[in-house]
């Protein structure tokens, strides 16, 4: 196999270093010549770089090349596959997307609600400008986004890029799920082939399958509504927040136990819960700067200090490890199944032809064959259908710098409605995001 060149766009975020061990874990798989790391912050680049040295001198030593830039030409000339991990505004703005919803009590989440709009709206325009940077110095690499939130960040680059088949959004969270489900079996994950329908972060597992072909949905469900289920992915294992997070998946089929969901549909299943387990002092974004962000940097500095990884307990979690096997399959046209956000164009017959859908899809050297999902029962239908119209409504603000298409967009989304509180939580939004979101002003 051809070794690969690849270039990791936010070199400085939390989880670079898991990155690193996943590639390592894959080698195999997906052999790499030459890593780049890329990021706008000099400083927190630098911190994950230097330790990443050490680790690939200790366990990846056929990596020929690694360099950490600042400087885009650089960065991304000459490169086979980027990794896009970026956060526009960083923890600090996650920390106001929160806050802003919770005081109108809606939920305050990175991804989802009136937080989630706030933190896409950030995205898209550094996400178009990367694209395009890419595309001027590599304009034949793959580029694999997990940029959050993907489904409103899928829908700005396939209308701003839309013959552009080597651009591939994707989101760990189902893998995450399955990685659950594999322990509740007592297999891997590797050996469960899902069919799963939605939108990103807003989805719902239909069958899952060993590679033998049999049917294991009613046991999985039946260990969740009698035992429940736990987050084991060792990046989340240890996490209260996503602990009861996955707690929720036991309540959330015994409501509805036609569909294994995804755990994001907490939030807009049952957003009045949502709020109220909340602290306005102490969100989520608050808990991760207290908590992983200082874990994984001491864990860098002890790297360095040391010059050994010898002493640490190092793993590769599902977030790195589902997109390293992505990439490999796409580069080395092995045509593997995995769940990826793809134009429908058909899969879902009964929603239309343009939304961004989270479906299974065959990744070959050509791009992704989506498979058909077929008709979808009319609850699932219409959820997606209001969910979709507030993704596309989001973007359509973007580029139209328009405030009522905000409101409109927050309307429809569940974990709002109310349009007096849209309209005061998109002005407050536009507010604290005056120097991200000109358009508006």
């Amino acid at each position: 196999m051809k070794p690969q060149k690849l270039t990791i766009v936010g070199g400085g975020s939390t989880y670079t270093l898991g990155m690193i061990n996943s590639l390592i874990a894959e080698k195999a798989a997906f052999p790499l010549s030459k890593i780049t790391f890329y990021d706008i912050d000099e400083q927190r680049q630098a911190s994950n770089a230097k330790a990443t040295e050490i680790l690939l001198r200790e366990a990846y030593p056929e990596v020929e090349e690694f360099v950490y830039t600042t400087d885009k030409e650089t960065a991304f000339s000459d490169a086979d596959f980027f990794f896009i991990q970026i956060r526009t505004g960083g923890l600090p703005m996650r920390e106001r997307d929160e806050q802003v919803p919770l005081s109108y009590g809606c939920v305050g989440q990175e991804t989802c609600g009136a937080g989630g709009m706030a933190y896409g709206l950030r995205s898209i325009g550094d996400m178009i400008t990367l694209v395009n940077d890419i595309r001027h110095f590599a304009p034949d690499a793959w580029i694999l986004n997990y940029t959050n939130p993907a489904a409103i960040v899928a829908e700005a680059l396939q209308r701003e890029f839309p013959h552009d088949n080597r651009i591939l959004n994707i989101c760990d969270m189902p893998a995450a799920i399955m990685v659950s489900y594999a322990q509740l079996l007592g297999c891997e994950i590797w050996d469960l082939v899902p069919e799963y329908f939605g939108l990103n972060h807003f989805g719902w597992f239909t069958k899952v399958r060993n590679r033998e072909g049999v049917d294991l949905t009613d046991e999985i469900k039946r260990i969740i509504l009698e035992e429940g289920i736990s987050a084991v992915d060792p990046e989340i294992a240890d996490d209260p927040s996503w602990q009861a997070t996955f707690k929720n998946m036991q309540t959330m089929l015994k409501d509805n136990p036609q569909y294994l969901p995804n755990t994001y549909l907490q939030y807009y299943l049952y957003p009045e819960k949502m709020v109220e387990k909340e602290d306005i002092a102490n969100t989520r974004a608050r808990q991760v700067i207290n908590g992983r962000e200082k874990r994984v940097f001491s864990l860098n500095e002890r790297i360095i200090a040391a010059g050994t990884t010898a002493n640490e307990r190092l793993h590769a979690d599902i977030h790195g490890r589902y997109m390293v096997r992505v990439a490999a399959s796409l580069a080395y046209n092995r045509g593997e199944t995995y769940l990826v956000i793809v134009p429908n164009d058909g899969a879902i017959p009964n929603i239309q032809n343009d939304a961004m859908v989270e479906v299974p899809a065959a990744l070959t050297n050509d791009g992704p064959k989506r498979f058909a999902v077929g008709t979808i029962p009319t609850f699932q239908k219409a959820l997606i259908e209001g969910q979709l119209g507030y993704e596309k409504l989001v973007v359509d603000a973007w580029f139209s710098g328009d405030r009522q298409t905000l409101v409109n967009a927050l309307t429809l989304n569940r974990t709002v409605v109310d349009v007096p509180k849209a309209q005061q939580i998109v002005d407050e939004l536009l507010r604290v995001n005056g120097d991200y979101l000109p358009q508006f002003h």
